[in-house]
């Protein structure tokens, strides 16, 4: 199990990822590439709100270990907040908030995976046993984790 895989080239390198640019305030992490075409719809608000951010494929089902190294290293890494796709069970929003005292918002995303159209996402999002809170947002509704990313940053 390697490296968590980073965005695909074929888009502009995120803020984040530019070393001219300050380090990235929020994270965008999903289980799968096949999730990012929702989850860089966060991206793309953050950008046009000038939020830096980066941009990380960590396979929960796959490499539990590199999503708990990531989660735990968070803070010291200079992120405040930490937004996650899951078009499955919730496994990997589960596992960041299991990890960090940082924000988590949680992206149920409909997909092959999905049982209920994305709808059993948002209900094991909304359903975090006590002491693991993760903010849930409507079903592909990461442009709306991007706008409360950015209030809580401004908070």
């Amino acid at each position: 199990m390697g490296e968590p895989e980073t965005a695909p080239a074929s888009r502009p390198a995120p803020l984040a990822e530019r070393s001219d640019e300050q380090p990235p305030a929020v994270a965008i992490v999903m289980s799968s590439r096949s999730e990012m075409p929702v989850m860089e719809k966060a991206a793309q608000e953050l950008e046009e709100r000038g939020i830096a951010f980066e941009v990380k494929v960590l396979p929960a089902h796959h490499d539990p270990d590199a999503v708990r190294d990531y989660a735990r290293n968070a803070r010291e890494r200079g992120l405040r907040v930490i937004i996650a796709g899951s078009s499955y069970s919730a496994t990997l929003p589960a596992m960041i908030a299991a990890n960090t005292d940082l924000p988590v918002i949680g992206v149920p995303i409909s997909g092959p995976h999905s049982i209920a159209g994305g709808f059993d996402g948002l209900a094991a999002i909304a359903q975090m046993p006590p002491g693991m809170p993760v903010a849930a947002v409507g079903v592909n509704q990461a442009i709306n984790a991007a706008v409360l990313a950015t209030r809580i940053l401004h908070a």
